[in-house]
This record gives structure tokens, sequence and C-alpha cells, in this order.
């Protein structure tokens, strides 16, 4: 029997919910078009794909030429479909009920536009967890594709993985693919004739299988690859060269796993790809992480080594960022709430809702993830806070209550009407850690705290000019450093408070500087009709002079906040307020007073004698008018953090961060601060 090699090249297509019209078509352009229509030339090029939920119906409404060429290629045989979780969430973070949620509409939909109902699925981000098991099985999923490196941690021999194993959970039996790091990142970046080359080195006469599946984006969209894959040939030469060898065997998922039996059974441990695995630890941690690995490189033993320096787990993400942890168990709340309804009160549009919240994207962060990013994070509350207004609608919620949602030991305080909904801290800062308006669809406290990053040192070292591409190809973003932004010392601080709403000082001049002191509070007072939250400052402080209280009230389309204090007459009283506005540092925000237009949020401000604050923002769709009852000495600043992606270190802006100060010695108590909502 001649020797032979199966390659089962697959391609994961995907954008994140929320992401914006022009990316999303700026990706087609130079990816997903010239991939379908380069494969599309060649029939006897058999290959998989997977297409994100969302992304496909984006492509479906705007791009259909283009989904009608992938429905010709899966009806003659040439491509074969991927499930997985319709939103594209990490399966093992949601319950198991939406897990098989996601996945039965997802293929269901696949079933509807292309006549194929998926046997294989894909695993979000390559979290592998067993419990996920079960729910793929139950959807009729038969196997998946992971990372070679999860077969390793798990002891197995490198040189044996050349097809694909069984695993079982609950008695529920699943094939498991693992995915070839050394194809990983030989394609695209090699040159075609060395991958081909490399692939004909490992036909034998048992027809092993060479396994790659990874993001289509690195046909295209990744820096430097478009002119790389398309207008230098590469692609068009690695399948001619596939083609025309001897030995090489294109094949989809599904007809190798008819053709080939399993090669035993395996039981992985819960991980991901090696990236990953160290994006989910602390800076600390991760340089730690970071040292072992360099050190074992260095030692020429790393390859034997990197199963066993294994980093964290994706969960970690949700115990690193408060902010994530947060989304996530208002998610949580929430698909409890909507699926304990009798079913004739579900709708779709709850379920899409929901759906949507449980996308992957805005939930971590690494050289890909959309943590840090306003706009994602932003899609991810946009559905929570829509899902509540309906659920609300069907089946209301006491007006206040408390519970500690995030698991943090603390009770947050759900004070809400139709209109707006505040969730207080119970006791500390007594400050606003979500801020809902209804009919805006928008929390205007969805920021980001600021925290030291592993990367940070690599922008401290502006190691960019070091960046060397391969010699005959081009360079891995995983291993390049670069600049989209000017990065200054001052832009990598940290911050020492959540970057939330109405958090209190009171400032007093010391010997030619201001003395501020945090004001913290005990927990709160709940008003008998249930309208109110009232704080009392934490009575140390009266040793200070100091005495005051802070109540919570909600109107229609209003937050009211009232403060009664007794303080030294030298003393100012602070109030920070990190507003998320959509716009960001857009051209679609702009900040007026009295009339005039002082500039967009991305600016500095400050005004003295201040009773009235508009914010207009397009891309909300809304505008904010915050008014005191008496005149406050007013600032505002952009807050900006540093973050790493594939196209460099970049700064984005978060919040704005909104400065509010009262003479103590001036006031007429108690004082006032209105926040209400409108549409444009």
């Amino acid at each position: 029997m001649s020797k032979q090699i199966a390659l089962l090249l697959g391609v994961h297509a995907h954008q994140p919910v929320g992401n914006f019209n022009e990316v999303i078509d700026d990706a087609h352009l130079r990816c997903y078009q010239p991939f379908l229509r380069m494969m599309n030339r060649f029939p006897r090029f058999h290959f998989s794909i997977h297409i994100s939920g969302w992304l496909l119906a984006n492509l479906q409404r705007k791009f259909p030429d283009d989904m009608n060429l992938l429905r010709t290629m899966v009806l003659r045989g040439q491509a074969e479909l991927f499930t997985a979780g319709y939103t594209e969430p990490v399966l093992a973070s949601i319950p198991v009920r939406d897990r098989i949620g996601q996945v039965n509409l997802m293929s269901e939909r696949l079933e509807q536009a292309f006549t194929q109902r998926p046997q294989g699925a894909w695993l979000t981000e390559r979290v592998w967890d067993s419990t996920v098991v079960p729910s793929l099985v139950a959807c009729g999923v038969n196997y998946v594709t992971v990372d070679d490196y999860h077969f390793l941690c798990a002891g197995q021999d490198a040189a044996a993985l050349k097809g694909y194993f069984s695993t079982e959970e609950d008695g529920r039996r699943l094939d498991i693919y693992p995915i070839s790091e050394a194809l990983r990142y030989r394609i695209p970046f090699s040159p075609a004739r060395e991958v081909v080359g490399y692939l004909e080195a490992l036909a034998s006469e048992d027809m092993p299988g060479a396994i790659y599946f990874d993001d289509i984006e690195k046909f295209g969209i990744w820096p430097e690859t478009y002119d790389w894959v398309y207008q230098q040939g590469w692609l068009e030469q690695f399948v001619q060269g596939v083609l025309d060898s001897p030995v090489i065997r294109p094949m989809r998922y599904g007809d190798y796993h008819q053709h080939a039996r399993t090669r035993g059974v395996v039981y992985l441990p819960t991980t991901s790809y090696i990236e990953m695995n160290e994006w989910t630890l602390p800076a600390q941690p991760a340089r730690v992480f970071s040292d072992l690995v360099n050190r074992s490189k260095q030692d020429g033993r790393y390859d034997i080594q990197k199963a066993f320096i294994r980093g964290g787990i994706w969960r970690n993400f949700l115990s690193r960022y408060p902010e994530s942890n947060w989304m996530h168990k208002r998610m949580v709340s929430l698909s409890n709430r909507f699926n304990q309804l009798v079913e004739t009160r579900k709708t779709a549009e709850m379920r899409d809702h929901l759906y949507e919240a449980q996308a992957n994207d805005a939930y971590w962060h690494g050289l890909f993830g959309g943590l840090y990013l306003p706009h994602l994070r932003r899609a991810i509350y946009h559905a929570l806070v829509r899902l509540e207004f309906l659920l609300d609608m069907v089946n209301p919620r006491a007006s206040c209550s408390a519970m500690d949602l995030d698991l943090d030991g603390y009770e947050e305080y759900f004070l809400h009407d139709e209109s707006v909904q505040i969730v207080v801290r119970s006791q500390g800062l007594a400050d606003v850690l979500e801020l809902d308006s209804y009919r805006l669809n928008h929390n205007f406290a969805d920021t980001l705290r600021r925290q030291e990053e592993h990367y940070h040192g690599k922008a401290q070292a502006s190691l960019a000019s070091e960046n060397k591409p391969a010699a005959d190809g081009i360079a891995n973003p995983h291993e390049q450093v670069s600049f989209k932004h000017d990065i200054q010392p001052h832009d990598l601080l940290t911050d020492e408070l959540p970057r939330s709403l109405f958090i209190d000082r009171f400032v007093v001049p010391e010997q030619g500087h201001a003395a501020a002191t945090l004001i913290r509070y005990l927990p709160a007072d709940v008003e008998s009709d249930n309208t109110s939250l009232v704080f009392n400052a934490l009575p140390q402080l009266q040793e200070a002079g100091i005495d005051l209280t802070k109540t919570y009230r909600i109107a229609p389309q209003t937050l009211i906040v009232s403060y009664d204090f007794h303080a030294p007459p030298q003393a100012d009283l602070a109030v920070e307020i990190n507003l998320a506005m959509p716009s960001c540092d857009g051209p679609a925000g702009c900040l007026e007073v009295a009339g005039e237009v002082l500039g967009g949020f991305g600016q500095i401000h400050e005004r003295r004698e201040v009773l009235e604050l508009l914010l207009r923002d397009e891309v909300l769709g809304g505008r904010l008018v915050l008014s005191t009852s008496q005149p406050a000495h007013f600032q505002a600043a952009p807050l900006m953090s540093v973050s790493q992606s594939e196209a460099g270190f970049e700064k984005i802006m978060q919040a704005m961060t909104l400065h509010l100060s009262w003479s103590a010695s001036a006031l007429i108590h108690p004082l006032e601060i209105r926040m209400t909502f409108y549409p444009l």
C-alpha cells in the first residue's frame, strides 16, 4: 500500500456580536470572499468550515452571492460545515440548557441554509471541559477539534497524534481530533512549497491525518496576510501544490471519520491553547509563567516540558476581571429567570437576547479577546438590559432587592422601576456599579478598571523595533510586539478603586496641598416603600467632623442622589462619576454646558458654577442630562486604558470621568444630583 497523508483543513470564521459593520465588510472583502472564491476554483480540494451564527446571518443578508457559493461547495461534497454555539459562547461557561439550545439553533440554521446537518463542532477558543460532552452528544455532534497541546497535557505521545481519539462523559461518547500546532504555525506563514513538503513527509501506509483547524482571519486580515495569501498567491500555490502531490489527500473531517478508526480512549484536562493559558493569569503569575517558558526554551527542553508548564484556565478571566464576572453572573441570573418562565411566555426575542449576552468575546482578554473593547461589552449589556426589561414585563420583580450576585461575599442592592435601574454596593463605597436605562438599552456604568497586565512590561521596554519577520515568510502576530499608539509611562497607571459612579471624597487643604478622604459607608437602610436606599458614612469620620448621609432614589427616566452632611467649612465634597458613553472619543459625542458645546467626550474640560451638563451621544441615540441643585466645580477627562491587540499596543477610551465638587461652607443641604435619560 502506498504512503498517503490525509489533509483535514478546517477554517473558523468569526466576528464578535456587536462588532462594527465596517469591520465585517472589510473582513469579507479581504478574507471571506477571496477565500471562498479561491476554494470554489478547486472542487477536488475538500475542506471544512465553521462560520459563527451572528456572522453567518450578517453574511447571508449582505453577501448572498458568496453564501450561495459556499452552498454550492457543500452540495457537491467539497465543503463540510461545523456547528457551535450560535453566538460563539464558551460552552463550558454557560448553563447546560443554553449549551444545548445554542448548538441546536446553529445546526438548524445551517441545515436550513445549506441542507447539511453538521456532525462536527468547533469549540470556542478551543476551550475543553469534559462537562460539555453530554450536551454536544445530545445535539447530534460526533466529533470536535482541540489542540494537540490538550493531548500532550494528558500525557499522550506527540508522535501518535495522527487521527481522532475517543472520550466519554456520563456514558456519552465523543470523538476528538488533535489540531497540529506545527501546522497552525506554518499555515499560512511559511512558503506554500515548504508546507506541502512538510505534509508529504508525514505520509505513511496507514494514511494518518494532518489536522488543521484555525482562524480564517489568518488568510487575509492578520497583518501582512492579505498581500501574502492572495496578491502574492500563497493560497493558490498551496491548494495547487496539495492537489499536485501524489501522497496528500485533502478530506473533510466527516469523510476521514468514516474512513478511519479511533486511535484509542483519551481523557483531556480542562485547558485551551497555550497562549490562552498565559493570558488568563494575572500579571505577577503571568511573569512567573513566562519566565518558566523562556527558561525552558533556553534550555532546549520546551517541547518536552510545555505540557507541564500549563498556566491557567479560561474561567480565570471571571475571577481576574470583576467586570467580566459581573456580566457573567448577570447573564446566568437572567438565564435562570428566562428558563423558569412557562413556555407560553417565552419569546424568540428573549432567547435571542439571552444568547447574544453569552457571546464569548467581551468576557476575556488576550491578544484577541474583547473585554477591553467598549463596543463589545456594550453589545452584551444591550442584550442583558433588553432581556431584563422583557422579563419584567411578563414576570415583574420587586422594586428593591438584595443579593450577592457576583459571589464576592457582599450583597448588591437592585433598585428599579420600568425605566431605570441602579445596582449599588451594600457597603464600603456605596457606589453604583450598574446604571441601566431600559429605554436606551444601555448601562452607563459599563467601564473598566485599569489594572496591570503582564504585557505592559513589553510596552515599557519598547521592543517594537526588535521584531523581525521570518526569513522566507511573514511574521506571526503571536510573536510580534508593535505599537498602534504612542504609549507613555503615565498611560500605564493602574486604579486602586473601581471605576464606578458616585465615589465620594472630602478634600481639605493641608500645608499647600489638598488631602482627600475617601468616604466609606455602613450597609444601606431600605426605605419602607422600597423606593430609596439610604447610606450613612462610617462613624470614624465623625472624629474629623464629618457626618454624611447619601440617598439613592429612582424616578421616571431619572436617578436622584442626595447628600445631607456636616463637615469642616474649609472642606470640599467631591463626587467622582465614571460614565460609559458609546461614542467614546469619537466625533458622535459632545458635551454642552448652558447651551455652549465644550467639545467631545475624549477631551479635558473644566468649568465653575455649573448647574447642568448635557451629554449628547449619537451612537447611543440618546442624551444624558446631569443637573445639580447647587452650582458645582466641574472637571472631565477621558479614562484611557492600554491593551495589546494583533495590531499592536493601543489606547482605548473606557469612560468619561467627571469630578463634581462643592465647598462645604457654601452648601445648602441637602445637595441633590439628578441624571435623566432621553432619546435623541
